[in-house]
């Protein structure tokens, strides 16, 4: 028996935002096997900064693809499923590197952003779509 794909785009991202999800956890993993902190911060500021980190990434990241994938299935074009999923993307990678400190703090700013404004533009839309 064949089945025909009902999602071909949101696979994609949910793919790539799982493959940035693990260098932000091996990061807290890492740093808790390091200073020997098993539960919570320990009162440790780089501590704090790498989970709110991977937190950050958790409480945002679920809603925007449960979005695009609600939009996939009511038949949103590729251009806006592409659209939405790279800012996701762009703006999970450039919150991050703004959090730990490669790139200016500002950064961090546009990757919520761009974050929220895709999990706004997907609300919108299927609200739009389905009046």
């Amino acid at each position: 028996m064949e089945l025909i794909p009902v999602l071909s785009i949101t696979p994609i991202y949910v793919a790539i935002l799982g493959l940035l999800f693990l260098p932000i956890t091996i990061r807290v993993t890492l740093y808790r096997i390091k200073s020997r902190i098993s539960l919570g911060t320990g009162d440790d500021l780089e501590m704090l900064t790498r989970m709110r980190g991977q937190a950050n990434f958790i409480e945002t990241v679920p809603m925007a693809i449960f979005l695009l994938i609600v939009m996939e299935v009511l038949g949103a074009s590729n251009i806006w499923l592409h659209a939405l999923g790279l800012t996701l993307v762009l703006g999970r990678i450039v919150h991050y590197l703004g959090l730990i400190n490669v790139v200016p703090l500002v950064f961090r700013v546009i990757g919520i952003g761009a974050t929220l404004l895709t999990i706004f533009l997907g609300s919108v839309w299927i609200a739009i779509d389905v009046r």
